[in-house]
């Protein structure tokens, strides 16, 4: 909201009644001191009733009140209402969460056995992998992206959940739902196999891959084709990319939080920067035309 100067009156001019009395109205207002005058600032909806009061109670006139529209607050949606513009970000919350229930996050590994990137099985003390070629021939095909729904922890879901829902939302908002689901399937696939290829058969799991697919696709896009949807506070950029170091240099997995999938992060975060070129330049080249 535009706040425009309704008066300007010498500096010895009393205008603490006046001023007063707007408190008491609870107009929204500040005044300042400009080229040896005193200048009252009010939202420009109300510029005209500020006028006519001041004309009329000058000193404030204590006893008397005028209706002056009062300035309009901004009321935060619900979850519910974003939800309903955020569909498939929470369809992709929500399997995340059932994934999470059936496997016990990361506990039942009978259930979370069909779900990873290389079904395995347990003998002793041992994990024996089966071959991802042997997986493909038998049609299990999932197992490419499904990695991403697997956490380990209710920390590690919680965090990449809010994340999920944050990034996913803007671009969902921007590109559409059926584009969000499709970048999600690719950073996925790309992260996972990423993973797979530098560290070997393991058991690994998690949005992570795909969450910085997503910050690199806004970025990316944002720099070449700006909008609103894509502005990320610079802090979150910053803080995503420290991380990401510090995850490499090996310093979280020594203080006990277990292996980090680096190789999904930075997978996904190439895929993610690419995707954002080319939506950015496409978007780009569309305003120009």
């Amino acid at each position: 909201m535009s706040a425009i100067a309704v008066l300007r009156v010498p500096l010895a001019a009393d205008l603490s009644g006046f001023v007063k009395l707007l408190q008491r109205m609870q107009v929204p207002h500040r005044v300042s001191e400009e080229a040896g005058e005193q200048v009252l600032w009010v939202p420009s909806e109300i510029s005209d009733d500020v006028r006519s009061l001041y004309e009329r109670f000058p000193a404030g006139d204590p006893d008397q009140q005028l209706e002056i529209p009062a300035s309009p607050t901004f009321k935060r949606p619900s979850f519910a209402e974003q939800l309903k513009h955020a569909r498939a970000t929470g369809f992709i919350l929500l399997l995340s969460l059932i994934v999470g229930g059936l496997t016990f996050l990361g506990d039942n590994l009978d259930t979370m056995r069909w779900l990873t990137f290389l079904d395995f099985r347990v003998v002793g003390d041992y994990i024996h992998f089966t071959p991802l070629a042997d997986s493909l021939a038998a049609g299990q095909w999932w197992r490419l992206f499904t990695p991403m729904l697997i956490h380990f922890g209710i920390l590690h879901l919680a965090m990449n959940g809010m994340w999920y829902w944050e990034l996913g939302r803007r671009i969902e908002s921007r590109q559409g739902s059926i584009n969000l689901i499709g970048l999600t399937l690719l950073f996925g696939l790309v992260s996972n196999y990423a993973q797979f290829a530098w560290g070997g058969p393991s058991l690994f799991g998690g949005l992570s891959g795909v969450l910085y697919g997503l910050l690199g696709h806004c970025w990316i896009f944002q720099l070449l084709a700006p909008n609103p949807a894509y502005r990320l506070p610079r802090g979150v950029l910053v803080m995503m990319l420290v991380w990401l170091l510090v995850c490499m240099s090996g310093l979280i997995s020594m203080i006990g939080f277990g292996e980090i999938a680096n190789a999904a992060h930075v997978g996904g975060l190439l895929i993610g920067c690419f995707t954002g070129l080319l939506g950015g330049l496409y978007n780009r080249r569309k305003l120009a035309a």
